[in-house]
């Protein structure tokens, strides 16, 4: 028996100082089975720090034509590509030539900086790439079928709370 994808229901707001974005968003996400508490997490970071009434989530790891959120036109051109983890240069490429920005996202602090030592050289040839190592270590505690947060933005960090805990979460910036 396969087992079924976890619905989440978050209510966001955020208020994003750095670029002048202030909204509530009411989002249902779907977690995959084999998708930890943290890469859920860190999947919502992503969507906070890009935040756009056109960002959405995709099938993500279901899915290899997909990035985990994208950013579509109103003619259906990719504007934002998200992707997590650690691509491989196959899809890091396809991804470049789809999209008119790619973001990818690291949240494993020794994996990330192995895989980025072996793929820096390679990356540098794209320029619509941007690639960041989220710190967000325990941000999984906050993980819930249901969770009303607050996100902060400002100078780069975001401040995220709940009922129960407050994060501060930081990015640095690789390419």
């Amino acid at each position: 028996m396969a087992l079924s994808s976890t619905i989440n229901k978050i209510s966001l707001n955020i208020a994003d100082m750095d670029r002048h974005y202030y909204q509530n968003h009411e989002l249902i996400v779907a977690q995959h089975p084999s998708e930890t508490d943290f890469r859920f997490m860190v999947r919502l970071v992503a969507f906070m720090v890009n935040a756009s009434e056109s960002l959405s989530f995709t099938k993500g790891i279901d899915s290899d034509d997909e990035p985990d959120l994208w950013q579509k036109s109103l003619t259906d051109e990719i504007e934002l590509w998200i992707d997590l983890g650690q691509p491989d240069e196959k899809r890091i490429r396809k991804a470049c030539g789809r999209a008119k920005k790619v973001i990818i996202y690291t949240y494993h602090q020794r994996k990330s900086k192995v895989w980025w030592q072996q793929q820096q050289q390679k990356y540098q040839r794209f320029s619509n790439l941007s690639v960041f190592h989220i710190n967000a270590e325990g941000l999984d505690s906050m993980a819930q079928r249901s969770m009303q947060l607050q996100c902060n933005i400002q100078d780069g960090e975001l401040y995220l709370n709940d009922d129960n805990s407050n994060f501060t979460i930081t990015f640095d910036k690789l390419k």
